[in-house]
């Protein structure tokens, strides 16, 4: 490595160290209570969805062998487009293999230099991404403003208009407004996207998100999912009417030049479905975790934000504050996200505690003593400093 780039390297480290941004990566324990994944209905270690997989991978291979536009679109991929699809309420459904590949495939897709996008300022980085790679005029609306949004879209003169936002804000936990969104995008003639990447399984009648079959296509016309959060699987999908589908097959690179999903996975992911269809109780038994977690994290004046969702931030706004409540949690067996800058915004560091469906009243408390211990320790530091 030359000294240039290794003097680069090294500052870049210095500089993310110092400001206690640094991130590490860790090995999960099968012993530790898990506060911080996506897994809200348990179904990634549910036992159908496991040999649902594993027959997948008996019948079709291990892997799809090459894209869906050349030889890797097999009938499981099919069977599993058309099931999301009607799930959803929409004409037709597209499997890529991740969220980050879908959000940017759509936006290159979609939008150019001749479009105007309107983002919420607290969207997803892959939205983010896809804004600036598609190279279109991009601006960011104030989170859940639409008056801001308004403003904004009555100054623009482009023909071509879409606005983007989060469905459910992953750091959050809030929802966005969807009513108010869509009626907003008609008064100005601008499509809509959600990601629901974090409402999909979770919200809605039939767990289809917050758009799902309560807002047409017409109303919202793109809609994004993913299947590695609540359906415990991996990949992500766009659903839509046929000429948007058939528009992301031409002209996505991100669908184009990768290779199709492992079908093994649309396999687990079709058995995930019909799990999430078939048993709400999975959905009941979230929100009792979810009400009982802010009921008693309330009454014990913890710092928690306003979001009936999984996510429960705890916003404890000093890094080198969230990095050590998190440190002291993991000693303790409990593994709960430590977000920091650039993530959230500066003064918004904080823990990102994550409920799940197969969390029991005794992992919740054990959860909440641990947290009132941190509490405690710090008011102790702070009497004697």
């Amino acid at each position: 490595m030359s000294k240039a780039w290794q003097q680069r390297l090294a500052d870049a480290r210095a500089h993310r160290q110092q400001t206690e941004r640094w991130r590490t990566r860790q090995v999960a324990k099968s012993n530790t209570l898990d506060f911080a994944g996506n897994d809200y209905l348990g179904l990634a270690q549910d036992p159908r969805v496991s040999e649902a997989q594993v027959a997948g991978a008996r019948r079709y291979g291990a892997g799809a062998g090459a894209s869906h536009l050349v030889s890797g679109h097999l009938e499981i991929h099919d069977a599993l487009e058309e099931a999301l699809a009607r799930w959803t309420g929409r004409e037709r459904a597209l499997l890529f293999s991740t969220g980050y590949m879908a959000n940017l495939g759509v936006l290159q897709a979609l939008a150019d230099r001749h479009t105007a996008l309107f983002q919420d300022r607290l969207n997803h980085a892959s939205l983010i991404d896809g804004a600036a790679l598609s190279g279109a005029r991009s601006r960011r609306f104030h989170h859940r403003d639409a008056i801001d949004l308004a403003s904004l879209l009555a100054r623009s003169e482009c023909a071509h208009k879409l606005v983007v936002s989060d469905g459910v804000f992953s750091m959050d936990g809030d929802i966005a407004d969807i009513a108010t969104l869509v009626e907003v995008c008609q008064q100005h003639s601008a499509w809509m996207m959600i990601d629901d990447a974090h409402g999909v399984g979770v919200l809605g009648d039939n767990g289809s998100g917050c758009v799902g079959s309560t807002w047409n296509s017409a109303e919202v016309p793109i809609l994004v999912g993913t299947l590695g959060k609540a359906l415990g699987t991996a990949g992500a999908f766009v659903a839509g009417d046929t000429e948007l589908i058939e528009h992301l097959i031409q002209f996505s690179r991100s669908y184009i030049y990768t290779t199709a999903q492992p079908p093994a996975i649309a396999a687990a992911t079709l058995k995930a479905l019909e799990i999430v269809q078939s048993e709400p109780e999975r959905r009941a038994q979230l929100n009792a975790n979810i009400t009982y977690f802010r009921r008693e994290a309330l009454l014990l004046g913890l710092p928690l934000s306003d979001s009936a969702t999984p996510i429960q931030p705890l916003i404890l706004g000093d890094e080198a504050r969230t990095l050590r409540w998190a440190a002291q949690l993991q000693q303790r067996g409990i593994h709960v996200g430590a977000i920091r800058p650039p993530t959230v915004p500066s003064g918004e560091a904080r823990l990102r505690i994550t409920l799940s469906a197969v969390h029991t009243r005794d992992h919740i408390d054990q959860l909440l003593a641990a947290l009132t211990t941190c509490q405690r320790e710090e008011s102790l530091c702070l009497t004697h400093a």
